[in-house]
């Protein structure tokens, strides 16, 4: 599979503007989104990136950066379990 990080980085860009998220950067504890948000991210993985996002998937820490939810699309959720 492609490299998902350009896709979700253009994915945030329309919802966080003027500000370039690094991909290691935790998107809601820097306030650029709130919690709510997070469904729109699950939209997005499912949706637009393929992968199926099962109810031990729903842990915050695995939508809080580029690199989480690249991890979560590789089948690598970098919260399950914790």
């Amino acid at each position: 599979m492609d490299d998902v990080r350009p896709r979700v980085r253009e994915f945030l860009a329309r919802y966080i503007r003027g500000w370039e998220v690094a991909d290691d950067e935790d998107i809601f504890a820097a306030g650029h989104v709130n919690s709510l948000f997070i469904m729109q991210l699950v939209l997005f993985v499912e949706n637009e990136l393929g992968r199926e996002v099962r109810d031990e998937d729903l842990v915050l820490a695995n939508f809080s950066s580029v690199d989480a939810i690249a991890a979560l699309v590789a089948g690598r959720p970098e919260a399950v379990g914790g």
